[in-house]
């Protein structure tokens, strides 16, 4: 049954450059595309990507090249071209290893074994958290909206400050949690009065409305509820909404996802999962009370869990995903025509990536739509049960087992015949990979596709080549 269309609000797609970001050409494609979608705006999340300068500079990513001044301002200016806004998101508490992973910052750690979590007592910490704001609004004229992240804090609580300060009675986590994301936003609203604050919700979800109403933030912030479930509980999520609003906070935004939330290391999106979760979002958004202010909906798409994680799905391949996301909440349903449309629009035969075809010549329908179909290819490949299993095949269980491989004694015929089905293997999925290789670095840097190959490729191809190694070996101490 269809849903209304997404109410008034804007559309934002997150972009993730912690993980394979964009050459900047790739980038404005990107945007181009979005734009034709419909989307209102960019959610970027830069970590060190962003070109910090002065003491901040050890933050820039060494992978890869940052962005430069100039890049940053020319996809700004693109976006707006194309009527999108753009709105950086700057993590200021929790989830920021890419900050706390280096040794002059590692004081500033909540505990020493956790990287990702500031510790919310020290006036450094602040003052950092405060120059990479100043840094990145200052990159970004006629800024309105600052998201300053704050989702899953860690530990909080563990450190030995947090537990002198949590001595004393009356005092909670909670409690802990709001002062330094109020003494953040506040600090926030000093530097840059006019500035709409977003931040995620996580962290405020079993608190109560009274502790919301004393905390200092009501007024300060907008709270951005994420669930990117398929099966997202409707009452519950309306409930928090509501919750919310009646604590003050009556400006609210929601998250849902298009790719990066199905596991930590997925290859290839599940479109319908996805489009599953927006049409439970609808329910939400047909569910809340009319004073209930939403601006909108941010459309995820994570490219690691966190900055020390692997890459999830790469956006080429998430691309039919998010079409189908966004003609979702266009239409209110995903009916078989919404599929249909979304498909031809794309030039493919299915929104399911893996599934996808190609029903046209034309070889940018949707950018890098080219290396979508390598990756599928050889996801394919590598994932084929005789590849996956080799090692389980009964010639290998049976003449060629570790038994057999430490003494040395094995049948030639037969391992000999092993020996060629891994190489013919080897051969195919060496073919495929170079031609990902040679793809993927139109779009990304070098680092990426080394990443990404060591991340798929290699676990499936060291046991291959381990193979054809020992049989050589066994091989050349029985025949003469």
């Amino acid at each position: 049954m269809a849903c209304k269309p997404w109410p008034k609000g804007k559309k934002l797609v997150h972009l993730d450059l912690k993980g394979a970001p964009p050459r900047i050409g790739y980038l404005h494609q990107l945007i181009d595309f979005f734009s034709q979608l419909g989307v209102d705006g960019l959610l970027v999340e830069y970590e060190d990507m962003f070109p910090y300068g002065g003491e901040l500079k050890l933050l820039q990513s060494t992978a890869q090249p940052a962005y430069s001044r100039e890049e940053v301002l020319s996809m700004q200016d693109f976006a707006k071209s194309k009527g999108m806004e753009v709105i950086p998101l700057v993590q200021t508490f929790g989830h920021m290893e890419f900050v706390l992973k280096h040794r002059p910052l590692w004081e500033l750690r909540e505990v020493p074994y956790c990287v990702g979590t500031l510790n919310p007592h020290k006036e450094d910490g602040v003052k950092l958290v405060m120059e990479m704001l100043r840094q990145v609004v200052e990159l970004h004229p006629g800024l309105q909206t600052l998201h300053i992240g704050a989702d899953e804090v860690y530990i909080l609580g563990e450190g030995e400050e947090s537990k002198l300060w949590l001595a004393t009675p009356g005092r909670t986590k909670e409690q802990l949690f709001l002062s330094h994301v109020t003494k953040v936003a506040r600090a926030i609203e000093k530097a840059w009065p006019h500035m709409t604050i977003i931040m995620w919700d996580d962290m405020m979800r079993g608190m109560s409305q009274d502790t919301l109403k004393e905390s200092g933030l009501v007024g300060l912030v907008q709270p951005m509820l994420w669930d990117y479930t398929p099966d997202l509980d409707v009452d519950k999520t309306v409930s928090l909404l509501e919750k919310y609003c009646s604590a003050g906070m009556s400006d609210l935004w929601t998250a849902s996802s298009f790719k990066g939330s199905t596991s930590v290391y997925t290859c290839v999106p599940s479109t319908q999962k996805h489009v599953d979760n927006h049409l439970q979002w609808l329910k939400v958004a047909a569910s809340l009370s009319a004073h209930i202010n939403l601006q909108g909906i941010a459309i995820t798409g994570w490219q690691r869990y966190d900055h020390l994680s692997v890459l999830c799905e790469l956006m080429p391949v998430a691309l039919p995903s998010l079409a189908a996301c966004l003609q979702t909440l266009s239409c209110g349903q995903f009916s078989v025509e919404d599929q249909i449309k979304v498909s031809e629009r794309l030039g493919i035969s299915s929104v399911e990536v893996e599934a996808m075809g190609r029903t046209s010549a034309d070889s940018s329908l949707f950018p890098g739509q080219r290396l979508a179909e390598l990756l599928v290819d050889l996801n394919t490949l590598l994932n084929s049960e005789n590849i996956k299993f080799f090692e389980s095949d009964m010639f290998v269980r049976g003449w060629f087992s570790p038994y057999h491989r430490r003494r040395k004694m094995v049948t030639p015929l037969i391992t000999m015949q092993i020996h060629s089905q891994a190489s013919s293997y080897l051969t195919s999925i060496q073919q495929k990979v170079e031609a990902v290789r040679e793809e993927m670095v139109r779009l990304y840097c070098d680092s990426t596709a080394q990443e990404w190959i060591e991340e798929h490729v290699s676990p499936v191809l060291a046991p291959l080549q381990r193979i054809t190694e020992e049989i050589r070996a066994c091989v050349k101490e029985m025949v003469p």
